[in-house]
């Protein structure tokens, strides 16, 4: 991020600068996390200029992540940390001092004190006190990892005169309970036993709404275009304010999409919808990077029972805070997805290879009526031959005895967006269910002008709660989501997987009962 050339929030208004320039003053050492692509680095860059800027420190930002290669390589670690030292502390401050340096400690130095005494020698030779910005520290491996961070421990007793009177690790996790295999020893060490003097552990959290606003009011201010009533609200509710996607979708719907290049035409709600739609087909990178997690033990530990609703969840709360500080899950509150576009990337991504068989196999507009009204009950109806013959040979994908009926029914069901339609899935744990609002154009109309809009529930019948009771329970929280969306039909699809149970007794369907909502019953 430039200032000069690109939106943007001023990034010291994101954090508290109060805070942050006392532990600096007060000689702290401290953490800065951040999920991914959140503007950790554009912050610590700003803040680099104003400590500068002060004329009180010699401030000095620096990237670690080249020597994430070296692996455990210690001594081909430090070489590179120490390049990127000395190229920083050129072009921020004109000191060459660590690049002259640089070759001779090399050699006098092994790479477990290296580190040290370069810091040592740089701050007794510099006239202010030295301030250390190191980002992406938690690229570093194993012992390449425990040494720098012993190493600026060793020398934290003898700052401001002998060592930096100020240092902040950036990254993506909060290291208060990481664990790092260290291969020379054998065994995990703590960063707490490797890093004990961190005074403290600071989040940069995501836009908040009035910063969204700011930030596409920029773009009307310098562009002449506006945004439509409404979309400013959809941008929000799509990214709750994480800030790599609330410059993607203005990005993709105010540059790369030709229409919006007009500057005389507002941006609609329709193209805030079709970027959405092209992030995800593109699997752009910051997506892809955040699904490429969804690999991990821990996370899909998470995850998984969230997409069922359940309330049998086996994470430990450090894998809890693992996937809030990827930025996956809210940071604060109950546990669900941090957004809605990430809540529909996630089972995309987990069932991308039965999509693209259903998809082979399926015309993908067989469900669309004659006027081009959406046939949901013949959609659902099909899905249960499909789920009879194939749920086996899917079920087991996906490590989670709950979880893996939604995600073959979201995969089925798909299709509705590949045919024009949209589905908005909200899903948390402990709710018990996982929902699907379908909306798709009426005859003759747009998606965006008042579609129809359709309710699939699904429920899981366990060991723990017989059929009726679940059935019940769905009719009631089916009939109040509807309520809320203002859905003209409900599915409750509800999914019996207690063992010993025929397929006789598994399917069947029941029809609205007189008088009572919309609400169609599937047995699966």
């Amino acid at each position: 991020m430039i200032p000069q050339r690109h939106y943007c929030i001023p990034p010291l208004s994101r954090v508290d600068l109060d805070e942050l320039l006392e532990l600096v003053e007060d000689m702290r050492y401290f953490i800065l996390h951040a999920p991914r692509q959140t503007g950790k680095t554009s912050t610590l860059l700003v803040l680099a200029d104003k400590l500068n800027a002060t004329g009180e420190y010699d401030c000095v930002y620096m990237n670690v992540e080249p020597a994430q290669t070296a692996r455990e390589d210690v001594g081909r670690a430090m070489r590179a940390i120490l390049t990127q030292m000395g190229n920083r502390a050129r072009m921020m401050l004109g000191d060459t001092f660590v690049r002259s340096a640089q070759p001779g400690l090399l050699t006098a130095c092994g790479p477990d004190s290296v580190l040290d005494e370069m810091l040592t020698l740089w701050s007794e030779a510099s006239e202010k006190p030295l301030v250390l910005l190191i980002d992406e520290i938690d690229t570093l491996v194993g012992d390449s990892l425990i040494s720098v961070l012993r190493q600026l421990r060793a020398g934290y007793d003898q700052r401001p005169r002998g060592f930096p009177q100020s240092i902040i690790l950036c990254g993506v996790r909060d290291p208060r309970d990481y664990r790092i295999f260290s291969s020379s020893l054998g065994e995990n060490v703590t960063w707490g036993s490797a890093f004990n003097i961190k005074a403290k552990s600071l989040r940069l959290g995501d836009f908040t709404e009035g910063e969204v606003r700011s930030l596409l009011g920029q773009h009307t201010a310098e562009r002449g275009q506006e945004f439509a009533p409404g979309v400013i609200d959809r941008i929000w509710h799509f990214t709750q304010g994480q800030p790599w996607l609330v410059n993607a979708l203005a990005l993709q719907a105010c540059f790369e999409d030709k229409a919006g290049r007009d500057r005389t035409r507002p941006i609609g709600l329709a193209a805030i919808d079709k970027a959405k739609e092209t992030l995800i087909l593109n699997r752009v990178t910051h997506l892809d990077q955040l699904t490429n997690q969804l690999g991990e033990e821990r996370v899909r530990r998470v995850i998984l029972p969230m997409i069922a609703g359940s309330d049998d969840a086996r994470y430990t709360p450090r894998d809890l805070e693992y996937v809030r500080d990827l930025g996956l899950v809210a940071a604060a509150g109950p546990v669900r997805m941090a957004n809605p576009i990430y809540a529909e990337v996630v089972p995309r991504d987990l069932t991308l290879t039965q999509q693209s068989v259903l998809e082979s196999l399926i015309s993908p507009t067989w469900y669309v009526r004659k006027d081009g009204s959406l046939d949901l009950p013949k959609l659902l109806e099909a899905f249960q031959g499909y789920f009879r013959e194939n749920s086996d040979s899917w079920l087991e994908r996906y490590g989670h005895r709950e979880a893996g009926p939604h995600l073959v029914l979201q995969s089925y069901l798909h299709r509705v967006v590949n045919g024009g339609g949209r589905i908005t899935r909200e899903y948390a744990l402990a709710r018990g269910r996982s929902d699907l609002l379908i909306e798709w154009p009426r005859p003759g109309g747009t998606l965006h002008s008042n579609p129809s809009k359709h309710v699939v529930e699904c429920k899981v019948v366990g060991d723990r709660s017989g059929p009726e009771r679940v059935i019940g329970e769905g009719l009631r929280q089916t009939e109040s989501y509807m309520d809320l969306c203002g859905a003209e039909s409900g599915h409750l699809v509800v999914f019996d997987i207690r063992p010993g149970r025929t397929w006789k007794e598994r399917i069947f369907r029941r029809g609205p009962e007189p008088g009572q909502a919309p609400i169609t019953v599937w047995g699966m």
